[in-house]
């Protein structure tokens, strides 16, 4: 199977959601801040709720407002229920066709997660952050410029920030 290609759709996004593993959470933050700065509007959770409807119903407005979704694959992520539960919504809903893009933080067995994800273009940040970022911007036509660069600059890339929307959810709980 060929993996469907990104770029299809080089309009920039009106928002992103980023699956992620909780464990995973300072990669996604690090992934957030770049899509921001660029102008990218990215929702993301990040907080631990102990209500469990409250998390629930924000997880579910995000995923229907986003017109892109990124999912963070790692060992962790590839045996979380939620990110799982995430790709699935993600699957069946058209708004998010062809918008899918599987993000490699850490090496992993993708299957684990879902047979699909071979079926789509991934993007590896493994070893290298920067050319990663780079690779992720291109799909949306937007060039990347590394954080310090931005910052010696005084602004963002292309004087416009995006603004992170950090949601709530629950924290995963290993079994036993």
């Amino acid at each position: 199977m060929t993996p469907r290609r990104l770029g299809s759709r080089t309009s920039i996004p009106r928002e992103v959601f980023l699956s992620h593993s909780d464990r995973n959470r300072a990669f996604a933050a690090r992934l957030a801040g770049v899509l921001a700065r660029h102008g990218v509007p990215v929702w993301y959770s990040r907080r631990s709720l102990l209500g469990a409807q409250q998390w629930h119903d924000e997880i579910g407005r995000a995923l229907r407002r986003c017109d892109w979704f990124i999912v963070v694959l790692s060992p962790h992520s590839v045996r979380s229920d939620w990110v799982k539960r995430e790709l699935v919504f993600a699957l069946s809903h058209a708004q998010y066709r062809d918008r899918i893009v599987p993000v490699i933080h850490k090496a992993c067995d993708h299957e684990a997660l879902s047979w699909t994800l071979g079926g789509f273009q991934m993007i590896d940040f493994s070893d290298d952050f920067d050319a990663g970022s780079r690779q992720l911007l291109r799909a949306w036509g937007l060039g990347y410029s590394p954080a310090d660069h931005v910052a010696s600059k005084g602004g963002s890339a292309g004087g416009r920030a995006a603004p992170v929307r950090e949601g709530v959810t629950k924290s995963e709980r290993k079994p036993g």
